[in-house]
């Protein structure tokens, strides 16, 4: 990231712990975040999106169930994140701000890159990538793909 963002990210740490949680922890923060992305991904991936009902808020469940039913057999299974799949993970962007009822809420964007089993083609249409990893040797080969998630 550019220094730039580094600064303004831990500014924003430095105003969540002053008036929203005085023992916040980034890292702390970080490791919930990646067993949070992997129960979500996991039932996302197993189409049980009724146990999401108390994870996600009621608007953002809608718009997985419309999205999830479109999606072909081989990339809902890419959904699934083992925890001990996850490769690297960063916050993307942190946000806070006020609704209009005057509440404020903070946002954090966090970035997954893990490592998934799935039969994916190896050619996407669009601007995608697909990064293939071949672990084993000539007998025992396995196909795994690099892929990202952002979650918010």
């Amino acid at each position: 990231t550019s220094p730039f963002a580094w600064l303004r990210t831990r500014f924003y740490y430095l105003l969540i712990r002053l008036y929203f949680d005085h023992e916040f922890s980034i890292e702390e923060f970080t490791r919930g975040a990646k067993q949070a992305f992997s129960v979500v991904s996991k039932l996302l991936s197993q189409r049980k999106l009724d146990l999401l009902e108390e994870l996600v808020s009621a608007e953002v469940l809608q718009v997985l169930k419309e999205k999830i039913s479109l999606l072909p057999d081989s990339h809902r299974d890419a959904l699934a994140a083992d925890i001990d799949a996850i490769m690297y993970t960063t916050e993307g962007d942190v946000r806070i701000y006020y609704d209009d009822d005057g509440m404020k809420f903070v946002s954090i964007l966090m970035c997954f890159w893990y490592l998934n089993g799935a039969n994916l083609p190896d050619e996407v249409p669009g601007e995608a990538k697909v990064f293939q990893i071949v672990f084993g040797d000539e007998n025992t080969k396995e196909k795994k793909h690099l892929l990202t998630a952002n979650y918010e």
